[in-house]
């Protein structure tokens, strides 16, 4: 499902009901261009093999160790579990948003862009809920999701992280600097526990002024 107009607005920037007209046409334009998006898949595993190092900050997933860093580390401290997770939107938006940018229509590009960032949110949004709901028939419960690349996490993990899904469902390739393709992709973790708690992004904590998740709010 494609995220609404005013969605994609606030995703731009704008308060709602304050883009300019050509850009409110070209949003909806470009959604009715995508309404067909396939591709769009998110997968998760758990893991009960786990160790919490409250001396370096990190989480050691049946002998792989992910340093998390301090602001990550401190949202999953009571975790019993650990769910690594990937979702992708796919490649045609990413494609279409290089070609328009190449042709020289750079607005078009860019709200190409803002759709395929906010369609593998979305995704990660419904896996998360499947995995709240799958925990919650086991008495648990799940944190935030955490990706590497934010609040200190090296995005070169994302190679240790991908070690875990050999031949992955969603198509996702890892170039050598731990870039994923296709672009519009993301993943991380996701801690469960009985007495783990769901909390918002701690952006007063963070320094990182360009992270997507900056004060978003997402679903508990």
């Amino acid at each position: 499902m494609l995220p609404g107009v005013e969605a994609l607005e606030r995703a731009m920037g704008y308060l709602p009901g304050t883009a300019p007209e050509p850009v409110t046409e070209l949003i909806q334009e470009v959604s009715e261009e995508l309404v067909i998006l396939d591709g769009v898949k998110a997968e998760y595993r758990i893991f009960s093999n786990i160790r919490l190092w409250p001396e370096d900050k990190t989480v050691e997933i049946e002998g792989v160790i992910f340093h998390v860093k301090p602001i990550i580390y401190s949202q999953i401290t009571d975790t019993e579990e650990v769910a690594l997770f990937i979702c992708t939107a796919g490649p045609l938006v990413g494609e279409m948003s290089r070609r328009s940018m190449k042709e020289g229509d750079l607005l078009r590009g860019y709200v190409y862009d803002v759709i395929g960032s906010e369609v593998v949110e979305c995704a990660a949004d419904n896996m998360q809920d499947e995995l709240k709901r799958a925990a919650g028939t086991r008495g648990m419960h799940i944190t935030n999701r955490f990706s590497p690349g934010y609040c200190g996490w090296d995005v070169a993990e994302q190679h240790k992280l991908f070690s875990f899904f050999k031949d992955n469902f969603c198509d996702i390739t890892l170039t050598p600097s731990a870039l994923m393709n296709p672009v519009k992709s993301v993943s991380g973790l996701t801690g469960i526990g009985r007495n783990v708690r769901y909390t918002s992004y701690q952006c007063h904590k963070c320094d990182d002024n360009n992270c997507i998740y900056r004060n978003r709010k997402t679903k508990a």
